[in-house]
This record gives structure tokens, sequence and C-alpha cells, in this order.
């Protein structure tokens, strides 16, 4: 109990040196060791290394589960060193009310067979989603957490231990210079005039007194120096490994993009597939509208402006390309229609020409339209009445006969 009396007093005079130290620095009235610049760079590169993960971590898992509420619910369950229970995606929780809509509205109706299909489609996302999320978790996350939980803990520790111990530097040296003052005023000659012949011994016994101080203070001094330069070293070695650190980020995060095109890639095939069984089946349900190849040749437009259409169309083929190998100088008002599959189709939007090999367009006007052998099927060729032909795209048109 005495033993533990001893140390606890002598950590309290030890703390109460450094926050004396501490204060006296902050209003600049002591001297502080500075660490040398490449010291500097390591430790802001190091801040700026955790700073950044953090940010990165904490949008990953925003990103992963938009849910705050199902976020604070695992963290919960980390803490708690338990399984997080399994939870439908929204995917899957989709594809369950679709399924049970088409149950209940009738799986023959052709509302309800399409339901079906959308909703084993959307069980798939939710299946690929699923995989996505838990492949991100292991590959991207996991290390990122530990990093902030194991490698950063143990800079921290260090980086606040050789704080003390710089603190305790400075304590030394502003107590050696101290007694070093104290010593040569001690040591100072006093007037014979003013000062009793007594007073010469009490200045000797001083001078002796300050000059143990010094000794005693240098030997702190030593010490405490070759604690910081000794602490100084092992978190420089800690703070250079931050390179090995961006090292395995930079591999997680390679793993995190193949993960994410991988999820995205199976996303695009399973919405292919669904969109080619419903543009199979729309014909025989909408037998009025025109329905034309069901694998898009470029993304979906993300506007239903017509002049915004007409920007982002694809373009089709030329005039050339229209023609067989040989005759490339074939004018597209040489080439006579066919003598049967013509069709009369409605322009539902305006449509400008790009070139002179397309025919521009008016909304609700009525053109002829028909197909020739090798065209793209995203293109048509449309006739007026004034025998004027040219290309127009097959999105802006809805058959009619």
């Amino acid at each position: 109990m005495d033993f533990n009396m001893k140390k606890l007093a002598s950590d309290a005079g030890i703390f109460f040196t450094r926050a004396v130290q501490f204060t006296e620095e902050k209003f600049g009235q002591a001297e502080k060791t500075e660490l040398d610049a490449q010291f500097e760079n390591l430790l802001a590169r190091a801040d700026s290394t955790k700073n950044w993960t953090e940010k990165i971590l904490r949008q990953t898992e925003v990103l992963l589960q938009p849910n705050p509420s199902a976020r604070v619910e695992e963290f919960l369950y980390e803490k708690l060193d338990r399984k997080v229970p399994s939870r439908v995606t929204n995917g899957e929780l989709l594809a369950q009310y679709m399924a049970e809509a088409a149950s209940e509205l009738g799986p023959t109706t052709p509302y309800g067979k399409t339901l079906i299909k959308v909703a084993e489609a959307e069980k798939r996302l939710g299946a690929a989603e699923r995989d996505f999320i838990h492949t991100a978790s292991i590959g991207f996350l996991t290390p990122l957490r530990t990093f902030l939980e194991g490698d950063w803990k143990t800079i921290s520790k260090e980086r606040r231990l050789l704080h003390n111990r710089r603190l305790d530097l400075d304590a030394c040296k502003a107590r050696l210079k101290k007694a070093k003052a104290a010593e040569a005023k001690a040591t100072t000659v006093p007037d014979f005039q003013e000062t009793r012949p007594r007073n010469y011994i009490l200045s000797a016994s001083a001078s002796a007194l300050w000059n143990d101080e010094v000794d005693k203070a240098e030997q702190e001094l030593r010490v405490a120096q070759s604690e910081f330069d000794r602490q100084a070293e092992v978190t420089r070695l800690l703070l250079e490994g931050i390179s090995s650190t961006h090292v395995n980020h930079l591999r997680c995060l390679h793993e995190f993009v193949e993960s994410q095109t991988t999820y995205y890639a199976q996303c695009y095939r399973h919405m292919l597939d669904l969109q080619k069984q419903l543009g199979s089946s729309q014909g025989a349900i909408f037998p009025g509208t025109f329905v034309g190849t069901t694998e898009p040749a470029s993304p979906p437009l993300s506007s239903t402006s017509p002049t915004t259409a007409a920007a982002t169309m694809p373009g089709g083929p030329s005039v050339a390309s229209l023609a067989p190998p040989g005759e490339a100088a074939l004018r597209l008002e040489e080439v006579a229609p066919p003598a049967s599959g013509t069709r009369k189709a409605r322009v539902l939007y305006d449509y400008e020409a790009a070139d002179s090999s397309e025919l521009a367009l008016l909304a609700d006007e009525l053109i002829t339209v028909y197909s020739l052998p090798g065209m793209d099927p995203d293109w048509l060729i449309g006739e007026r009445g004034n025998k004027k032909k040219g290309k127009v795209p097959v999105t802006y048109l809805e058959l009619l006969s």
C-alpha cells in the first residue's frame, strides 16, 4: 500500500510538471523542442491518411447500406460481437411484393404474367446486390476498419507517449536553465561593506547546493533526452509504415472496383434478359405498337424531350452502307421500296434531320416506312406522299398497319 502511494505521488508530480510545461508553452513562456521537418511531414501524412480513410469508410457503408437505422443496428451487433442477422435486400422485397400481387390479381393475365417475370428479375438483382455487399465488406471495408482500429490506435498511442517524453525533456531543460542561473547568482562575491562576515559561509553553502542541483538536473536531462530519442525512433518507424498501408489499401481498392464491375455487369445482364422477355410479349399484348430490337444500342435516354432525344440518338448507317459493296455512290432517292412490307406510321415527336440522308419529321404526321436488308434495326426508311425519302429513327414512330 505504501509503495502504491509513493507511485501515485510520483505520477501526480510528473503529470503536474507536464501540465505546467504545456501551459507555459501555450503562453510563450517556455521553449519547445521542435521535431525535424521530415518527421513533421510523416505526421501530417499519417493524419491525412487517417482522416480520408474514415471518410471513405463511412461513405462506402452508406453506399452499401443507405438505411441509417440498419447501419446503426449492424454497428451494435459488431460491438456486441454478435452475428448480424440476414436482411432482405430492397430488390428481393420488391420481388416478393410483385409475386404476391400477381398471385392475387391473376397469374394468367397479361399484367400478372409480367409481374411474375419482373419479380424473378428483381429477385436476381437482389441476390447480386447481396453478393456485392458481402464481397465489398470483406475485401474493402474490413481492411480499412483494421487500419483504424489497429494500426492507427498503435500510432496514436506512441505519438501521445512521444508528446509526453517531449514535455519531460523540455521541463528538464527549463529546470537545468533555472539551476544554472541560481548557481551563477549564488557564486557572486558579496560586497564587504554591506555583508556580514558570516554570510560568506552561507554563500559558499548555497553555491554548493545549487552546484548539486545543476548536476542532478543535467543527469535528468540526459535520461529524458535518451528516452525522447528512443520514443521518436519508434514513432518514426510506425509512421513510415503508412506507405505499406497505402499499398494494402490500393490492392483492396482494386478488388472493390472489380467486385462493383461484376455486380453492375450482372445487373445489366438480368435487365437485358428481362427486356427481351417483355419485348417478345409486348407485340402480342399491344399489336398497334411497333416493337423494335429488344437490345438497346445505347444507354437509356435521361430525358424524354424530343430535342434531347434527337441530340443523343445514335447515328444510323450512312447512305453508302445501304448499298451493296462496290456501289457506295448509290443515292437514297434511287432505292426503290420493297414490293411488300411497307407500313404506315405516326410520328410521335418532332425530329430534325442530322444530314441529307435523314428525313425531318413533324409530330402526328403520317408517313410510309419500310426496312432494307442490312439496315440498322434502330432505323427505317421513311417516305412522304411527295416521294421525299430519308432515314428515320424507330423510337420516334408508332406503326399503325
